[in-house]
């Protein structure tokens, strides 16, 4: 991984080294899949739920063969990964900025027998370390939003997609509508001067040669999995005392206020795109 760092990436790498964070994430968020969940139920698990969109994201595909190379692209703890390999055989590169998440992967990954399909290398999407036309199917999940270049992100994804190959993600993002300014409790924990946007999105495929095949709206699940995630801190504050120190507790406790309330207010959303590169 190139070691020029852009801010936010650096920024972003930092964050999710830290003792904090990295066992906030691996107690708290589900442990494999640290993204946004398609809950059934309000209380449902954040891990039943997250492992939910990673099999639909998967079926979108459709049916996934062993000779596939597939890249996923901030991939922190590898579940999505291993999951793709062990269900469907393919080959996975777990991309991950965080080199303390991909050493847990790394364990995970072995410990469950599967590191000869999964390899997990420390790298940066806005540098995509790899050749272009390598991958068959390019994967994201609420990984993106941590770039200060979305665009040269979305570059580098089709420069690595081979044609005809699919590119799949979720993003947590402000709707086209939103309104100035009414983001900013978010922007300024997440250290960002913006998120994107569905209309960014769709601009930015097609200007590399991305087509749009589909996007499922599921934004009511945006504050419901923050919802769900603050009510686990708040029920496992207690125990986390000697783990997690009580100033990220109480910062994390008030981030994710602001996820839920920016979700209710229909100033956020989030879904499943896919887009194909022609």
């Amino acid at each position: 991984m190139s070691k020029d760092y852009s801010t936010a990436i650096k920024t972003a790498r930092d964050y999710y080294n830290s003792d904090d964070a990295d066992r906030f994430y691996f107690r708290i968020w589900g442990g494999e899949d640290i993204h946004i969940g398609l809950y059934e139920h309000e209380d449902e698990s954040i891990f039943d739920a997250s492992r939910r969109t990673v099999a639909h994201m998967a079926d979108t595909l459709g049916e996934l063969a062993p000779r596939q190379r597939i890249i996923d692209l901030g991939a922190g703890y590898g579940g999505s990964a291993r999951y793709l390999a062990a269900t469907f055989g393919c080959s996975v590169t777990a991309l991950n900025l965080s080199e303390v998440e991909n050493e847990r992967n790394r364990a995970m990954t072995r410990s469950q027998g599967l590191e000869d399909l999964i390899d997990v290398v420390d790298g940066n999407y806005e540098d995509i370390p790899f050749a272009d036309e390598h991958f068959d199917v390019v994967w994201s999940q609420d990984a993106m939003l941590h770039s200060g270049d979305r665009e040269k992100v979305i570059a580098e994804v089709a420069r690595v997609l081979k044609p005809g190959g699919i590119f799949v993600f979720t993003d947590p993002m402000r709707t086209d509508e939103c309104p100035e300014g009414v983001l900013q409790p978010i922007l300024d924990r997440i250290l960002l001067d913006d998120l994107g946007s569905p209309g960014f999105y769709r601009e930015a495929c097609q200007r590399e040669g991305l087509q749009e095949i589909g996007f499922e709206d599921h934004s009511e699940q945006l504050p419901r999995h923050y919802a769900r995630v603050l009510r686990e801190t708040e029920k496992m504050e207690p125990e986390l005392g000697g783990e997690i120190s009580e100033a990220y507790i109480t910062r994390m406790k008030k981030g994710l206020q602001h996820w839920v309330d920016g979700g209710r207010r229909g100033h956020l959303c989030w879904g499943i795109f896919r887009f194909r590169r022609v």
